[in-house]
């Protein structure tokens, strides 16, 4: 089976501005078609920006609404997937969501965080309810997850054992915690034998300053790109074949005693 050409777009866009939000996707898309790629990540709320503040109800739509429209043309226009976050309205509540659209333009899996972060997003969004969202692309299976989920091993320990082979994580990882992206992804990756694109924003937002540091980590946690702190596409290969290679050698699934872990729920 080939590998998937991933690109990861790490950039903040414009808080605000969805329409200029859409063209640097757009232009990221054809970068990334150019490359080989099929499927380009873009960070949390990248649709909107993250520190919009009180105009998250105003800029908060459906999963198929205009917004979701426009991705969906630029999918099809470049021939590859497109992952975005943005803020989803289903009727008074507010998610911070992650969507998934095909290259056919087809939407594939919408993500609702679970995990809510601070006071800003606790003020604003809705917790989901379900840990595990997947999609196949390609042959393979593909995960989603947002930010500060990542950091609950209990997640992504959900995600390998319900068969994910890459995981999605659009962020807004801001400092001090930069180490999340340094060290905590990659580990991620091979406790739990999968790819990780891990793809975040850049430079001050509001009250916050992101880190970059967005990078793609392999089943060994080897890291197989990494952006730096500024506006960056970054592009990966999640290689099935290195993959099932490594969950062979790996042990930590079928040593698993889960019969002992009861007190964790």
């Amino acid at each position: 089976m080939p590998s998937l050409r991933t690109a990861l777009l790490q950039s903040s866009g414009r808080p605000g501005a969805v329409a200029e939000n859409l063209k640097t996707l757009d232009e990221a898309a054809a970068r990334a078609a150019g490359a080989g790629a099929r499927l380009l990540v873009a960070p949390e709320l990248f649709l909107t920006g993250y520190a919009i503040g009180d105009a998250v109800p105003v800029l908060a739509e459906p999963a198929d609404g205009p917004g979701a429209q426009a991705v969906a043309e630029i999918a099809v226009r470049h021939g590859l997937a497109v992952l975005y976050g943005y803020p989803e309205r289903d009727g008074e509540r507010i998610f911070n969501a992650s969507q998934l659209i095909g290259a056919d333009g087809v939407r594939l899996a919408n993500y609702r965080k679970t995990h809510l972060f601070g006071c800003f997003e606790q003020e604003w969004f809705t917790p989901g309810e379900q840990t595990v969202v997947q999609a196949d692309l390609d042959g393979v299976r593909i995960g989603l997850l947002i930010c500060y989920d990542v950091e609950f091993p209990e997640n992504v320990r959900a995600h390998a054992l319900a068969g994910t082979d890459l995981l999605l994580v659009p962020t807004a990882q801001m400092h001090p915690f930069q180490f999340v992206a340094e060290s905590v992804v990659p580990v991620r990756a091979f406790e739990s034998q999968m790819y990780v694109a891990y793809v975040n924003r850049t430079g001050p937002e509001g009250e916050f300053e992101f880190v970059g540091l967005s990078c793609l980590a392999g089943p060994d946690g080897v890291v197989r790109t990494r952006a730096g702190r500024g506006e960056e596409l970054v592009i990966g290969e999640v290689d099935p074949e290195f993959l099932a290679a490594s969950r062979a050698a790996n042990p930590y699934l079928a040593d698993r005693r889960p019969g002992l872990y009861g007190s964790l729920a």
